[in-house]
């Protein structure tokens, strides 16, 4: 049964989704905003997933130093977020040759544990072996052990 106020309810929600997909997920403004209100809220909203992000990968954000925030920032614009790992994952994946040792053990680990093709829920390994910077990194059920002179670091 529709009531009187079901236009404007449909046409005020439709305003909403447009305004939030603009703010998280580089959509285009709707009419009406204030387009530098809104840049703000949504810089903000990209630098707080950067700080998550942050907090599940430091070595990550560690490689870019200062820059962290805006790099990450830029990157995440164009995408909505898949919750922090997934961000930090598809980041590192995109972002391999700007990586410190760290950070690429830190994403060979994350490799060796779970499979992730970028697109589904990552699913954990059973058995894996990945190469980092100064030795490997073996995975079997759940247990992942680093090798070589990487792992007296």
């Amino acid at each position: 049964m529709s009531g009187p106020n079901e236009p404007l309810d449909a046409g005020l929600a439709a305003a909403q989704e447009a305004l939030v997909r603009a703010i998280t997920a580089g959509g285009p403004l709707p009419p009406g905003f204030d387009p530098a209100a809104v840049d703000a809220a949504a810089r903000s909203i990209l630098y707080k997933r950067a700080s998550e992000v942050a907090r599940t990968w430091p070595a990550l954000a560690a490689s870019y130093g200062p820059d962290w925030k805006n790099t990450f920032a830029d990157w995440a614009a164009r995408r909505p977020t898949n919750g922090s790992v997934r961000d930090a994952w598809d980041f590192a994946r995109e972002h391999t040759g700007g990586l410190s040792a760290e950070a690429v053990r830190e994403l060979a680990l994350t490799d060796a544990r779970f499979r992730y093709d970028g697109r589904g829920e990552p699913r954990r390994r059973r058995a894996a072996v990945r190469r980092v910077p100064g030795g490997v990194i073996v995975q079997i059920m759940g247990r992942a052990r680093t090798l070589g002179p990487a792992a007296r670091r």
